[in-house]
């Protein structure tokens, strides 16, 4: 709901310094890797889907009592033997994100290596450089997880079996670290300090944001 930022309307579709939403340019990095995109909405649904007409969608009519575990099952539902990247709507990041991540032969969290604060959703690694833990509430973090995600086919239907089974206020990372538990070493990190990549809270972020995208050369 962006509520934080101060705007009456949907945290997605706040300005960034070069004429684009962080949904349109979310969409347009997608359409390079001719990703299909399913958006899950729900905050005055109808303001998205005239900013992004062409793309497939899926209602949380729960949104305002629930958490993302639930709003990601809305879309996983209709998906089966894939891969799936999944990516909140409030994250801005350079093209090469999603490129290293796909290039990528596992599950992999998009991630940097920094201190983090208590609303970031942060990660820890096992001796084998495995996600071991994955929550706002992980202690002694290595840095942030930034909400871009990638799950490969075989692990799919055990995760939204997960996601089932978390409560309505948790969020997906839950699911995540449940699914850990069940099949062991299965995320691996991607670092992506080099690259850049914000998630948008607050209006410092979004500052943070619209400079990421300022430093963008032409040809991207």
């Amino acid at each position: 709901m962006g509520s934080r930022l101060g705007r009456p309307y949907p945290k997605s579709l706040a300005q960034l310094e070069n004429g684009e939403t962080i949904l349109s340019r979310q969409l347009r990095i997608l359409n390079q890797f001719h990703l299909p995109v399913c958006a899950v909405v729900g905050f005055k649904k109808e303001l998205i889907m005239e900013e992004a007409p062409d793309i497939l969608y899926a209602y949380n009519a729960d949104y305002d009592t629930n958490n993302t575990a639930k709003s990601l099952l809305c879309a996983l539902r209709h998906i089966r033997n894939d891969d799936v990247l999944w990516l909140n709507g409030d994250v801005v990041f350079d093209p090469g994100v999603i490129k290293g991540m796909l290039a990528t032969q596992e599950s992999t969290v998009a991630v940097n290596v920094a201190e983090v604060a208590d609303e970031e959703v942060k990660y820890t690694l096992d001796d084998d450089g495995y996600i071991d833990a994955i929550s706002k509430e992980t202690a002694d973090a290595r840095g942030e997880a930034l909400g871009i995600n990638l799950i490969r086919a075989p692990h799919l239907d055990a995760f939204k079996r997960q996601l089932e089974r978390v409560s309505d206020s948790d969020y997906f990372e839950r699911a995540m670290e449940l699914l850990i538990q069940e099949k062991g070493q299965l995320f691996r990190p991607f670092d992506v300090g080099h690259l850049g990549c914000v998630e948008v809270d607050f209006n410092e972020d979004l500052a943070a944001a619209k400079r990421l995208v300022q430093k963008e050369s032409p040809s991207r």
